[in-house]
């Protein structure tokens, strides 16, 4: 059982982020989750107005939500993929990627922590990576994708400095589904039967444990799908 109810799922037109809205919709029924994408038109996390507008119209329905998931993620798209070396570094590709990664989760914050409640304990999460800890990196590779998770992994740190202050029951956290079978990860692993790729439900299962579990002490932090806490 997750401790919070009603929960908004940003980026539920994706794999994963689908999962974890079936998972709570399994739990608590389908009006306590809120189900944004870009695909279905209801934000697009390149457009603070949209953003904004999402979080204004749940605030004008009375919907509080205790938990709020960004789920999308860019790292390929049918043009370009993750670079390899610094002889493919493109500065379009790499805003695309910040964009996405961070920029978007981070305004999503903004607009949407104002709208959970004071007071009380409520969840902010969003799906970062293992590749974005700096320390952890051995292979290199992959510049615009790592470094816009990394600087998602700062933005949760910061964010969750400042909301402590409105909400000492706050927990704003970063978390690694692992390598999951789908789109995103389709071109790399070796395939949906390969070692250590978990199904989309699998994942949304661990995670949702792994954040009911946190505590206000441990907002900020980076987490693996294990519960384990991933150095920046």
């Amino acid at each position: 059982m997750i401790s919070v109810k009603n929960a908004v799922i940003v980026g539920a037109s994706g794999g994963i982020g689908g999962a974890i809205a079936d998972a709570l919709e399994a739990e608590w029924g389908e009006a306590a989750v809120i189900r944004l994408s870009r695909q279905a038109g209801t934000i697009d996390l390149k457009l603070e107005s949209s953003i904004k507008g999402a979080a204004d119209d749940l605030r004008a329905r009375g919907f509080v939500p205790q938990m709020v998931i960004v789920a999308a993620g860019l790292l390929h798209s049918e043009a370009r993929g993750p670079e390899k070396s610094i002889r493919d570094l493109d500065a379009d590709w790499m805003i695309e990627n910040y964009h996405i990664n961070a920029v978007g989760p981070a305004l999503v914050a903004k607009h949407f922590l104002p709208i959970m409640p004071r007071g009380e304990r409520c969840i902010f999460a969003a799906l970062s990576a293992r590749v974005g800890s700096i320390s952890d990196n051995r292979v290199g590779g992959w510049h615009g994708y790592r470094a816009s998770k990394a600087a998602l992994n700062m933005l949760v740190r910061n964010l969750s400095i400042e909301w402590q202050r409105r909400n000492p029951q706050a927990v704003i956290t970063g978390i690694h589904p692992g390598t999951v079978n789908t789109a995103l990860s389709a071109p790399f692993g070796g395939g949906a039967d390969a070692p250590g790729r978990f199904t989309p439900s699998a994942s949304a299962a661990q995670m949702l444990s792994v954040l009911d579990g946190l505590s206000p002490a441990q907002s900020g932090q980076l987490f693996a799908y294990d519960g384990k806490p991933i150095p920046a």
